[in-house]
């Protein structure tokens, strides 16, 4: 349920999450060996949004006891470590249709000290669902928008929950900002046009999904079509100032790049090689060296509860 990246958005589509990898199963098309390292890192920058709705979700006055939790679109493991922490009772499974992100699962369990309680399954959803077993809460970041009919997805997921179970939605929120609108090369406002060209990507991948459906995207109200109580809906924000840290800066490189690789064909000539310059790392125009790259991003969370 690998990203947009996070998207939010519609945010980068190269179908890599923030977190996670793509839930249906179509994962054979990436290099993991490439991508895996990249989800992982966004995950890691965004580990204070993702902790922040947890501890938000473990906080509700109407939230489980949580004892088993399923990550659907785990990607690498990084938010489902954090859930094993926030939820130091549960069992949490890391559920990803790819081997290579489950092993890095596994690794980072181990090294953080949580693998007795991590587990990873195999599997896409929804059509794997009958093999997950049930949950307290289900975790899907940015993983439903990789599912054809989301509406099926969705009830799918409701099925697993145990009552009082919660299933909590990263969708939506806004693009990642990393550009002030005028950098000094080519025409101002380049990341608003990226956005453009990411949305018509992702509506593609949309419309190449299996049994794809067009939706309306009422979380809330698809949630209460599922037959769960909308539990609330918030929004939790990355804000990382200018100038960067490095790790920060080689992030915005490599999704950037990725970016330009993805659905660079959709930008005209003259936005294509002003990105060109800003990934020159001998540019002193680029992102490699510029002191007002920044990170702004908004993560929402909706959540919904079986009776």
């Amino acid at each position: 349920m690998s990203s947009h990246a996070g998207h939010g958005h519609h945010e980068a589509h190269t179908h890599t999450h923030a977190h996670g990898s793509p839930a249906a199963g179509a994962g054979t098309e990436f290099d993991w060996d490439v991508m895996g390292p990249m989800l992982e890192q966004e995950a890691e920058l965004n580990s204070g949004p993702y902790e922040e709705a947890a501890r938000w979700i473990a906080a509700l006055r109407t939230a489980p006891r949580v004892r088993r939790v399923l990550d659907i679109g785990s990607g690498p493991g990084v938010v489902t470590c954090l859930l094993a922490e926030v939820f130091p009772e549960a069992e949490v499974v890391a559920v990803d249709p790819t081997p290579a992100l489950l092993e890095r699962t596994e690794h980072r369990s181990r090294r953080l000290g949580v693998s007795d309680r991590v587990r990873t399954a195999e599997a896409a959803f929804p059509q794997d669902a009958g093999r997950l077993g049930e949950a307290d809460l289900i975790w899907a970041g940015n993983s439903l928008h990789h599912m054809g009919d989301q509406r099926v997805a969705l009830a799918g997921f409701a099925g697993l929950l145990r009552p009082g179970g919660i299933v909590a939605l990263l969708e939506g929120g806004l693009p990642t900002r990393r550009l002030p609108r005028e950098i000094g090369i080519g025409r101002p406002g380049l990341e608003a046009r990226m956005d453009a060209a990411s949305a018509a990507r992702f509506e593609r991948m949309r419309s190449e999904l299996p049994d794809s459906k067009r939706e309306i995207e009422d979380w809330s109200a698809l949630i209460a079509g599922a037959g769960l109580t909308p539990q609330g809906t918030r929004t939790f924000l990355l804000d990382l100032p200018a100038p960067l840290s490095g790790p920060a800066r080689d992030h915005v490189v490599t999704k950037l790049t990725r970016e330009y690789e993805v659905f660079g064909e959709l930008l005209d000539a003259d936005d294509r090689a002003v990105l060109e310059r800003l990934l020159d790392p001998e540019d002193r125009a680029g992102v490699h060296h510029r002191p007002d790259v920044y990170l702004l991003a908004a993560r929402t969370v909706h959540l919904g509860r079986r009776d």
